[in-house]
């Protein structure tokens, strides 16, 4: 009696290890209990002078992997859920270039980032040479697609177009003959400049003068009191809020009444805050790289509800485009039947159509947005107010 009660408990131990053992290997190969994970990298500023901006982006990241968990998206027959690995890249092309090799070596899906020119075009050779698909939704110098990378893409249009659009805004919408440039030597700041410059000078401006800061300065007097003396119709700044704002505050005690331009980086919610309310209405305009007209408007209105509802907080600028770059990347991956970048890439590539919060997103040979829109805007008794979309 006493050893058949010990061969029965002994089968039990070796039945109950072995359903055991079979169910840890189902969970190693995936078939049971285990759920694929998708890494989506994110890089922008979350720490310095514009690291509102970057963590407007973030945000706009975020939401768009929350609500894809909470469809339950599946890839290749597969239920996968999606990670969202956010990096800051301070603004600084080493630290993006550190934080570039930080996603490459833990294996990331795809990358939406970086936010500024200056960290996306050194990161982007990082990501190309891991064959890592990256959409950027804020970089726009021209320089980011025309490496010649498969991986690359953006979904705003460029400085050719923004800062062009904005230079004939000058003249023939301001009337300014006589125009006074100041970059802030980063790859954006200096891009913008340039393109503004071009353009400002085809449609008959006369630049009286080229300055150059950085993109940490706070004293400006020394190059707005040189610029006073040339009695400029309008300032024009490639840079960001964070520079723009204080320049704008000394321009005014210094009783410079000129016009006041910049690209999309000056055009945000914060730069009335930045500038110390000195904005006087429409003495500021600016470019935003993209822009919704007609029914479209609705859905971005919509999203801009429903991120604030999130986060709490109003959209800066680009959050809306990191939700659909993040989108784009992920629908590129369900068509493609995997999130393996060297077979969901030429899918990515192949995007028209798509249909965003911010309008409809393809990508040309280079990699940059089809038929990309830019909002030109300016200030009235402290709000950005929208002028026009401009094609």
């Amino acid at each position: 009696m006493f050893i058949f009660i010990l061969n029965h408990f002994l089968k039990g131990i070796i039945l109950k290890n072995q359903f055991t053992l079979i169910a840890l290997a189902a969970c190693f190969t995936g078939n049971v209990f285990a759920q694929d994970i998708v890494k989506i990298g994110h890089v922008a500023p979350l720490s310095g002078p514009i690291a509102h901006l970057g963590k407007d982006n973030e945000y706009g990241a975020r939401l768009a992997i929350e609500e894809l968990n909470a469809k339950g998206i599946t890839i290749g027959g597969k239920k996968v859920k999606f990670e969202l690995l956010a990096e800051d890249d301070a603004a600084d092309p080493k630290q993006g270039t550190a934080a570039a090799q930080k996603l490459v070596d833990q294996k990331v899906n795809g990358v939406v980032g970086h936010l500024n020119s200056g960290t996306s075009i050194p990161a982007s050779k990082i990501y190309s040479d891991a064959g890592i698909p990256q959409i950027s939704p804020s970089s726009t110098n021209p320089k980011f697609t025309r490496q010649g990378y498969k991986t690359t893409f953006r979904v705003v249009a460029d400085d050719v177009h923004l800062g062009g659009t904005l230079g004939r805004y000058a003249v023939q919408k301001l009337s300014a003959k006589n125009i006074a440039v100041i970059d802030d030597r980063t790859a954006y700041g200096q891009g913008v400049a340039d393109e503004f410059e071009k353009a400002a000078k085809a449609a008959g401006a006369t630049i009286v003068g080229r300055e150059f800061t950085t993109d940490k300065a706070t004293d400006f007097t020394s190059i707005l009191t040189t610029i006073k003396g040339k009695k400029p119709d309008v300032i024009f700044f490639g840079g960001m809020d964070a520079v723009a704002g204080p320049m704008i505050k000394q321009a005014k005690a210094l009783g410079l009444n000129a016009k006041f331009m910049g690209g999309d980086g000056i055009c945000t919610g914060e730069l009335v805050k930045l500038s110390g309310g000195t904005i006087a209405d429409n003495q500021v305009y600016c470019a935003e790289a993209g822009g919704v007209e007609g029914p479209q408007e609705k859905i971005l209105a919509d999203f801009n509800a429903k991120f604030k509802k999130r986060f709490n907080t109003d959209v800066q600028i680009y959050a809306p485009y990191v939700y659909d770059a993040v989108n784009v990347m992920v629908e590129a991956m369900v068509k493609a039947n995997s999130s393996d970048p060297a077979k969901y890439l030429p899918v990515l590539a192949k995007t028209s159509g798509f249909k965003g919060v911010t309008g409809a997103i393809g990508f040309d040979e280079k990699g940059d947005i089809k038929n990309g829109s830019l909002t030109l805007h300016s200030f009235k008794a402290g709000n950005k107010i929208s002028i026009a979309v401009v094609r």
